[in-house]
């Protein structure tokens, strides 16, 4: 199944091999840089069915710290269209964006805050700092919240413009829309607080306009938490919850992570251990998902899919080891998948 093409919306996938965004922290003034362009474009020559740029900032706040991308300007979005220009001629890769607010887990170098000064104020729904020793995030107002929705709404219409195949809206890791979805960190008691439908409320709306600006060429992906493993905090049958809305609102898969929103939390890992998430979401709110988190071997990521755990693979660390391992599973596996013409030589 990993060489079984797959379409979402008019976007068809060759293989079911997916790189997962992973910050690079490489970026200027969030633009990207030549790094991007050979980091991207290597991963396309290795036969990667689909490539998801990393955490975009849909403003400057937007950003984990100063060295990561935006994309709320026409030059930022024009540095992207190079790298997306390059994947479509050079291989048969497609490529997406992940949109992204870092909320109040922005400002920070080597995971630690840096001085405002340095930075910038962080945003939230709720005064609560993600470690209690960091500033008291600034607290968005109604009308700020629909900014937040219009940035991400903006963003997408960049993206769309850059020639993107797919779009992440990035829910996930305690950024802010997780920040939000959480009874932990939003404490609002307003239309975005308490109840599950008013946290989950900015998600919908972030999914509704960057609707707005996507066609049936272009499919919609959102990735989650699917637990926080904080008591009283967001948890699985949530998700599924979620996902069932999401589905409704034109979503096309659900890239299914966990964790990221409060610190300190014990996170059980061992290999694909975030699987059980994905496919339990799949199963029971019927949405294609992907699976993430240590698949390292290619007969793991055949079994992922073959039990019907998940419909797509994202791998991450071992993407950065091995641009290759699209094409080298395919070796392994006797299947068909794109191999560059000017390394034909090297093939058999």
């Amino acid at each position: 199944m990993l060489y079984t093409p797959i379409r979402f919306r008019n976007v068809e996938l060759k293989n079911r091999w997916v790189m997962s965004p992973m910050c690079m922290y490489s970026a200027e003034n969030g633009l990207a840089n030549d790094f991007h362009f050979v980091h991207y474009g290597s991963r396309s020559q290795g036969g990667t069915g689909l490539i998801i740029v990393e955490a975009t900032g849909v403003e400057p706040r937007g950003r984990i710290t100063n060295h990561c991308m935006g994309i709320w300007n026409e030059e930022q979005a024009g540095k992207l269209q190079k790298i997306v220009e390059f994947v479509h001629q050079n291989s048969e890769s497609k490529i997406g964006i992940q949109l992204a607010h870092a909320g109040r887990k922005g400002s920070t170098w080597n995971n630690i805050q840096i001085p405002v000064e340095e930075g910038w104020e962080t945003v939230a729904p709720s005064p609560i700092p993600y470690h209690p020793t960091e500033r008291i995030p600034h607290v968005l107002t109604v009308e700020e919240v629909k900014e937040q929705v219009r940035n991400f709404k903006e963003a997408a219409k960049k993206a769309v413009k850059a020639g993107f195949d797919v779009i992440e809206i990035h829910a996930a890791h305690g950024y802010l829309v997780h920040q939000f979805l959480s009874p932990l960190s939003n404490i609002r008691t307003d239309d975005y607080g308490g109840s599950f439908e008013n946290r989950i409320r900015f998600l919908i709306e972030i999914v509704d306009a960057v609707n707005e600006e996507l066609n049936e060429n272009i499919a919609l992906f959102v990735r989650i938490s699917g637990t926080e493993y904080a008591e009283n905090g967001w948890e699985i049958d949530e998700s599924v919850e979620l996902a069932k809305i999401l589905k409704q609102h034109a979503v096309d898969l659900i890239d299914m992570s966990s964790g990221g929103n409060i610190h300190g939390m014990k996170i059980p890992l061992f290999d694909g251990y975030q699987v059980p998430l994905a496919s339990q979401v799949r199963n029971e709110a019927e949405i294609k998902t992907g699976a993430v988190g240590l698949i390292k071997k290619v007969s793991h990521a055949e079994d992922i899919l073959q039990k019907g755990d998940a419909d797509l693979i994202f791998i991450a660390r071992e993407i950065l080891r091995n641009p290759y391992i699209a094409v080298q599973g395919s070796f392994e596996m006797k299947e068909d998948c794109f191999f560059p013409h000017q390394y034909l030589r090297a093939k058999i």
